[in-house]
């Protein structure tokens, strides 16, 4: 079994998400989206099972300083701050933000 996360090092959210798996010798690839943005491919997939407007992040502080923007994948990609994080995938599987009862899900299955 092998994840991938795409989040920041920054949030509380994802080094939870990370502890998680590391805690359950789950094999991790981390994204660090700071470092390297997520592909416009790799965000498409969250937005066409969630949504784009699902994907923003409402209630952080770079949603408030940007004066609330409209959503596009190519805004996402350049500002990952304003994406709920952590976004993890398993091969098709795809929940976004703190979602420990579906990782525990796909690790019973």
């Amino acid at each position: 079994m092998e994840v991938q996360i795409f989040g920041v090092r920054k949030s509380a959210d994802t080094r939870a998400a990370l502890r998680f798996f590391a805690e359950r010798r789950i094999k991790t690839h981390f994204v660090d989206l700071n470092e390297r943005p997520a592909s416009l491919g790799e965000l498409r997939r969250f937005a066409d099972k969630f949504g784009l407007q699902n994907l923003l992040d409402r209630e952080s502080q770079r949603y408030a300083d940007l004066g609330r923007p409209v959503a596009t994948l190519e805004r996402l990609s350049l500002e990952p701050l304003l994406l709920r994080m952590p976004l993890v995938r398993y091969q098709q599987r795809l929940p976004i933000g703190p979602a420990e009862n579906t990782w525990k899900e796909w690790i019973s299955s």
